[in-house]
């Protein structure tokens, strides 16, 4: 079954918020606008994690390339298409690369 409107909108809202709050502290600047959230680095490395309404997917575009989540509400937890990775161990994974930050995303 898939998300409703609604439900997706709610969802990425909810995920947007926490990584804002997650990454205030070790962000040089977070954006969000019209669904796309742009996080940029000291280093000028980037993070984008944007909504793809048609397909209920949240996308992450990282220097290691693009990733495309669907949400999975048995674990709620947005969960990779092709890896079935979770969200915030290729969100740690990123980050580290391209910052040389450890954070934890396991809450995401």
């Amino acid at each position: 079954m898939s998300l409703s409107e609604a439900r997706f909108h709610d969802l990425v809202d909810a995920t947007q918020q926490a990584l804002e709050e997650l990454l205030e502290d070790h962000a040089d600047d977070i954006e969000i606008t019209a669904g796309m959230m742009t996080i940029k680095f000291d280093n000028g490395s980037q993070l984008i994690i944007s909504r793809q309404e048609p397909l209920r997917q949240l996308w992450l575009a990282a220097r290691s390339g693009g990733f495309h989540f669907d949400y999975d509400e048995e674990s709620g937890k947005w969960s990779c298409e092709k890896s079935e990775e979770l969200l915030g161990e290729i969100l740690a994974r990123c980050v580290q690369d391209q910052t040389g930050l450890e954070l934890d995303f396991e809450e995401i």
